[in-house]
């Protein structure tokens, strides 16, 4: 349990300091801006969606380290999916946060490492608001809060 809290922290750290994607995308087919009013979040998700594929993914915003990583995590683990694999991967993701279930990192691979947020109740939505914001984006839902 330790190595998997030591590398919740260093996946946090090194994402909220140089995050994956982190980019205006003009070229984009759907966008949602996600805000988090308890600890200031905020951020604007770019999806380029074609032919039922992720093609391209990014955001821009200023946000806590758990925010940012959750945001670039989500960009890597999206890129190339299906519509379908994309739900997956949300539902998945937020049951990791809100269930007591523990993670299956075979099903969430390397986003798994967030599970440790659910340590700290207070910054679940930190973890879950790009999550919500690209739900809302596939949605077509401009904006999107955590309240």
């Amino acid at each position: 349990m330790s190595e998997l809290r030591d590398l919740y922290q260093e996946v946090v750290l090194d994402h909220g300091r140089h995050p994956h994607n982190f980019r205006h995308m003009d070229e984009a087919s759907h966008q949602s801006v996600g805000f988090n009013p308890l600890c200031g979040d905020k951020l604007t998700l770019f999806l380029r969606y074609e032919d039922d594929v992720v093609q391209d993914v990014s955001f821009q915003g200023s946000g806590c380290a758990i925010s940012t990583a959750s945001a670039s995590l989500l960009t890597d683990a999206i890129k190339g999916k299906s519509r379908a694999e994309v739900e997956e991967l949300i539902a998945a993701f937020l049951d990791m946060l809100t269930a007591e279930s523990p993670p299956d990192p075979e099903r969430l691979g390397k986003l798994a490492v967030l599970s440790g947020v659910r340590d700290f109740p207070v910054r679940v939505k930190c973890a879950t608001l790009s999550w919500r914001t690209l739900e809302a984006a596939l949605g077509g839902t401009d904006e999107v809060t955590t309240e």
